[in-house]
């Protein structure tokens, strides 16, 4: 009997199994192969297989969206890499790298935050024009009168 090479079907991985293997919803990697975050090949019968290497990848994605890295900055990384290549441990300090700043500048804007959480409720005030959580050095003056932030940021 003939062995099967390398990228015979039997390498590849079905939704099912890659959604197994990685612990990810087989409706979440849907959604990263609509983002482009993953890709996978179709069988005769029109069913989804994904190489090997999207374990890695799906494991690099949940890693990144556990450190709040945005998706979209997600997959501009991963389209760095060779669609069929593994991740390595090279690739991922590579990848990381290129959010340590940002992460940096998140931890020192939570710290700041929470140091100052206890002066905001102490007051009672929560005075836009004071307020250093809210308005930090009055910043939102140079924008003249009227709302500046969307109605999101109000609870974030």
């Amino acid at each position: 009997m003939p062995s099967k090479s390398p990228n015979s079907e039997e390498r590849l991985l079905s939704v099912g199994q890659l959604a197994s293997r990685s612990g990810v919803a087989v409706t979440a990697l849907h959604f990263y192969e609509t983002k482009g975050l993953i890709h996978s090949t179709r069988n005769a019968g029109n069913q989804r297989r994904y190489p090997r290497a999207m374990l890695r990848r799906v494991a690099v994605i949940k890693m990144a969206q556990r450190l709040g890295i945005p998706l979209a900055d997600i997959a501009q990384a991963l389209a760095s890499l060779p669609q069929d290549h593994t991740p390595s441990a090279e690739d991922w300090q590579r990848l990381s790298a290129r959010w340590r700043q940002d992460l940096d500048q998140r931890i020192e804007a939570l710290t700041l935050l929470r140091d100052q959480l206890d002066g905001c409720i102490g007051c009672g005030c929560m005075s836009l024009k004071e307020c250093p959580l809210r308005n930090h050095h009055d910043r939102m003056a140079e924008e003249g009168p009227g709302p500046h932030l969307p109605v999101a940021n109000d609870y974030a």
